[in-house]
């Protein structure tokens, strides 16, 4: 019999906060599974969060395909999800990505860590604009 994971509290506050938002917004837990991302994110994504649900970090921004501006290949160390849950920093990007229904967007992504406490990391924002 599978047990659910409990959450931590803190993203369990921040899906309620991103549920109310009309800005595109994603979070992921400490462990890089993304576990929630609102409606607003809908557009981006090319799906809604209740048919993808949760998958790992991993999964969920391979299947974007990021460019730069210039439609170079984002490098895996310039994501900005990547650097806020490896770094533990804020970061921003411009970029280009082609969503799950293959159609290609233009962005910025700032993603930032989550702390319960100063030394208790519990996962990551992203927050997305079309441009």
């Amino acid at each position: 019999m599978a047990t659910a994971r409990s959450k931590h509290l803190v993203l369990i506050l921040a899906r309620e906060l991103a549920s109310n938002l009309a800005t595109p917004t994603l979070i992921a837990d400490a462990e890089g599974t993304l576990v929630f991302f609102n409606e607003a994110a809908d557009a981006i994504v090319g799906r809604p969060f209740g048919e993808i649900g949760e998958m790992s970090m991993e999964e969920f921004s391979a299947s974007f395909t990021p460019r730069t501006r210039n439609h170079v290949p984002l490098t895996e160390d310039r994501r900005p999800t990547r650097i806020a849950f490896e770094e533990r920093r804020a970061a921003h990007e411009q970029l280009w990505v082609t969503s799950r229904d293959g159609v290609d967007r233009q962005i910025a992504i700032t993603a930032f860590p989550l702390f319960a406490e100063a030394d208790e990391f519990v996962g990551i924002i992203g927050i997305f604009w079309r441009e």
